[in-house]
């Protein structure tokens, strides 16, 4: 995994032209009014991992209006062994409207899939949207353990993408009322497999995260208890079958609930039903009912515990996109978050409205006054 050094965005959201050249290996503030296109720089950036980019925008949102020329990013890494690697990703121009898709080059040759960037570069992201995981609804908390998980395991995403596949393709048989129980138990037979696979990476991730949690300082930000809740995790849990009789157990309960599903739709059981369910360890209080400042501290402190992980198993942390969080933290906790992000020793992009939010890192960070780069 590497650093950016250099960016490049064209005909991306508000920017037609821009560039940020010679950028540091640490803390990077981009600072000035709200839209001036600060999001639009991490979102970028988030665009050279797999996956929509820290927005989960469809592609062809992405584009800048006034143009028609497709959108395209690139950036300049520097590895950790010191060597170059230049990568860009864009809209595919021969992609149908409504069904655009983007490209990958890396070192101008065009990749056959987005999971080749999970190889050079890593990035985490904190975003305001994010404050409402521990109140929102259990699909929100889902996609972000996932997205965890992927940063370990690129497979999960996979796995994830053919389960729910199925899960659309039974639901849609069950709605008609079609009689193929051949067809059926194909679908549920692949659910099975895909569905135990992607619960038991989320379990075994939840694991070494709360590891993480446990060794970390939590006199900063208090520290999170955790468990993945759902019927086939429950079962993983119980560690008296193997992975083989559970998918066999988990193929029989899709079978006995067609009539209900039927109905309901979707199915009663599996993986799209699971929950990350987080605590205040030391409130022993369950996250939902934290206040909102004990909600963001928690965050913030699992996004850290992650990072971390990354670079204890990969020797380097991932790069950090954390879009107007010093603004939530008083001025001791946001102190000692900048030291934190010091010591972890990342790249880390941080955004704000006001440039004095960043007066303790004046001499470390580097600056950029986001209304004054070229955008038109």
């Amino acid at each position: 995994m590497g650093a950016v050094e250099t960016l490049k965005l064209h005909n991306f959201r508000c920017y037609e032209q821009t560039s940020l050249q010679d950028l540091q290996s640490g803390l990077i503030v981009l600072w000035g009014a709200n839209g001036v296109g600060k999001t639009n720089i991490l979102e970028a950036v988030s665009l050279f991992t797999p996956g929509r980019g820290l927005r989960g925008a469809r592609m062809g949102d992405i584009q800048n209006n006034e143009v028609s020329d497709p959108w395209a990013v690139s950036a300049l890494l520097r590895s950790e062994y010191g060597g170059e690697v230049r990568i860009g990703t864009g809209l595919d121009s021969n992609s149908k409207k409504g069904h655009e898709r983007r490209i990958v080059r890396i070192n101008g040759k065009t990749m056959r899939s987005q999971a080749i960037l999970s190889h050079h570069l890593a990035c985490v992201w904190l975003t305001p949207q994010m404050d409402r995981l521990f109140i929102d609804s259990g699909r929100e908390r889902r996609k972000f353990l996932d997205r965890l998980v992927f940063t370990f395991d690129p497979g999960h995403s996979g796995r994830v993408i053919r389960y729910e596949n199925a899960l659309s393709q039974r639901s849609k048989l069950l709605r008609e009322g079609k009689d193929e129980d051949v067809w059926l138990a194909a679908l549920e037979q692949q659910m099975s497999e895909t569905g135990v696979a992607i619960a038991a990476a989320r379990l075994e991730y939840a694991q070494r995260l709360q590891t993480a949690c446990k060794a970390a300082d939590d006199s900063i930000f208090p520290r999170a208890r955790f468990s993945v809740k759902g019927s086939v995790e429950e079962w993983l849990c119980k560690g008296d079958a193997p992975a083989l009789s559970i998918e066999d157990r988990f193929k029989d309960a899709l079978k006995q609930s067609r009539a209900r599903d039927m109905i309901t739709g979707g199915a009663q059981h599996g993986p799209h039903k699971s929950d990350l369910a987080v605590m205040y360890d030391a409130k022993n209080m369950p996250a939902d009912q934290c206040s909102t400042g004990e909600q963001k501290a928690l965050l913030i402190g699992l996004i850290l515990a992650h990072s971390r992980l990354i670079k204890a198993e990969r020797g380097k942390p991932p790069i950090l996109l954390l879009d107007e969080v010093a603004a939530h933290l008083d001025e001791n906790r946001r102190s000692a978050f900048y030291d934190i992000l010091q010591e972890l020793g990342a790249q880390c992009w941080l955004t704000g409205t006001e440039k004095e939010l960043f007066s303790d890192i004046q001499t470390q960070a580097q600056f950029f006054d986001v209304a004054a780069l070229k955008k038109y």
